[in-house]
């Protein structure tokens, strides 16, 4: 007898269907998968019939070939063991049901027939419902996840047994439902506030004025000035995500399997730090199978780079195309995946080898110029602000006074956010100054003849390339922003002209 089951399975960030088919026929007591499966699809055979037996379902006779459609695309991975076992009971008629074709199914078995959880189930559900699915029968600890994506009925199943029997309609289950309003409900880290930052109130500007345009940002001191205590509490000024942010972010998450058992949406922007020994496939992404990296996984957060300096060259230039265009293509044998990349990039440095400034440094020029040097110029024109990060006085170290809370930081960049959404609404992907075009800068950023006059100066004077002067004009939109202004004015020009200026001294 023939039975088909519907599955999907995960290709890049989304899903595509998946046709399971089983035929239990005469001959040799044998289990046959075909359709491309890799090594984790093939032992599915053994899981199979093992939870099976295990699950009081009679083992099954004959040749039972079971067929992956579409035949011409690899399937990996444990995900189609639960759609497999309900197959083949529905084609050795050990299971009566007409549900089948109203859900699509996935889950890893267990030996004892326990249902695992399983990467992906929220692009899965997306898929479903794409497909005009009644719903999804999924792993219990996965169901949340999938409960997020509305109209669409998500099944919890714990067991084999359990998932045949609500086939056969004896036993009821509840769906799983998840109020998405309420996941968005503001959770503060008390721990990672900018009140405790002690002095650096330009660095502190700086970085608010990157987050209220979500320009990239280079800190740039010696040792212990609070460079990683700043980047870690860049999150907490943030604008929250919006519904669409956080599926896509749950989305990659989901696919790499860092979602947290129960979890059902990733709802704070996301903060990766990568060590400095990262490989080029580890932060891009990559593998014999592509898959996200650190800067996919970042997506809609921050990236937090530290001791900039320290990560290979040839790692740091294929960072290139993902900073510009916010995505990331990886080409492999398997085939050409393309994931998205919109995050902030923070990077933190020391301005010698042996973190002292230039004037204070025992290190020799040549050193130096080696150090630097192991960040090339097309690199630092895609960051839009770099700052110096001095040391703290103390006076500012013994202050009692705690200085301006996140809260009230993050208020006036969601102001500002808010007014670039507005600027922008034409352009629904475009929700931020640092990804405006060429034609949004000359229809948003425009300067009279004094302000363009200090701009030709300083380009002039500090040698920027055109690719600087764009970057110069995006941090001075943000800056009018934050402002609350609607034109670029002489004083919003010159701060972000002063933010360009500290790499020139330092790297000449």
């Amino acid at each position: 007898m023939l039975a088909k089951v519907c599955s999907a399975a995960v290709n890049g960030i989304d899903a595509y269907p998946v046709e399971v088919e089983v035929n239990s026929g005469w001959g040799d007591t044998i289990i046959v998968i075909v359709g491309l499966p890799d090594t984790a699809v093939k032992e599915s055979r053994d899981r199979v019939t093992t939870a099976l037996l295990n699950s009081g379902f009679k083992f099954p006779l004959g040749r039972t070939t079971i067929n992956l459609a579409p035949a011409d695309v690899k399937k990996e991975g444990p995900s189609f063991d639960l759609p497999i076992a309900l197959g083949v009971l529905a084609a050795c008629e050990q299971m009566n049901t007409h549900e089948l074709e109203r859900f699509e199914i996935v889950g890893e078995l267990a030996l004892t027939g326990a249902v695992r959880p399983v990467k992906g189930v929220l692009p899965i559900a997306l898929q479903a419902r794409r497909d005009g699915k009644a719903g999804v029968l999924v792993p219990a600890d996965n169901a949340p996840e999938a409960a997020v994506v509305a109209g669409l009925t998500v099944i919890p199943i714990r067991n084999l047994r359990q998932a045949a029997s609500f086939l056969e309609g004896e036993l009821p289950i509840h769906p799983t439902r998840v109020d998405v309003s309420r996941l968005f409900e503001p959770c503060v880290d008390s721990d990672l506030d900018f009140a405790d930052v002690k002095g650096q109130e330009s660095v502190k500007r700086a970085l608010e004025i990157a987050a209220a345009g979500s320009h990239n940002i280079l800190l740039i001191g010696p040792p212990g000035t609070g460079k990683s205590m700043l980047a870690k509490r860049l999150p907490g000024i943030l604008p929250p995500l919006t519904l669409d942010e956080a599926l896509e972010t749950t989305k990659i998450h989901s696919i790499v399997g860092l979602l947290a058992s129960g979890q059902a949406l990733i709802t704070q922007r996301p903060f990766r730090a990568p060590h400095h020994t990262a490989s080029d496939a580890g932060l891009l992404g990559g593998n014999v199978n592509p898959t996200p990296g650190e800067i996919s996984l970042a997506h809609n957060g921050v990236l937090f780079l530290d001791e900039l300096p320290e990560f290979k060259r040839s790692v740091l230039e294929t960072m290139r195309q993902p900073l510009e265009e916010g995505r990331v293509t990886i080409s492999r044998a398997a085939g050409t995946m393309t994931f998205p990349s919109e995050f902030m990039l923070v990077a933190a440095m020391n301005p010698t080898p042996d973190g002292k400034m230039p004037g204070e440094s025992r290190c020799s020029p040549r050193e130096i110029q080696h150090y630097l040097g192991r960040i090339s110029g097309p690199l630092l024109d895609r960051i839009d602000v770099h700052i110096e990060v001095p040391a703290v006085p103390f006076r500012d170290i013994t202050r009692a006074q705690p200085g301006e809370s996140s809260a009230d930081i993050r208020a006036r960049v969601v102001a500002a956010r808010q007014r670039q959404r507005q600027r922008f609404a034409h352009r629904p992907r475009l929700n931020c100054n640092a990804r405006m075009g060429p034609r949004e800068l000359k229809q948003c950023c425009g300067l009279d003849e004094s302000t363009l006059d200090l701009l030709k100066l300083a380009m002039s004077d500090m040698h920027l390339s055109a690719r600087a002067y764009d970057r110069i004009l995006k941090v001075a939109r943000t800056i009018a922003d934050l402002a609350a202004m609607e034109n670029i004015a002489a004083d919003h020009l010159a701060e972000a002209i002063q933010f360009r200026s500290l790499d020139r001294q330092i790297w000449t």
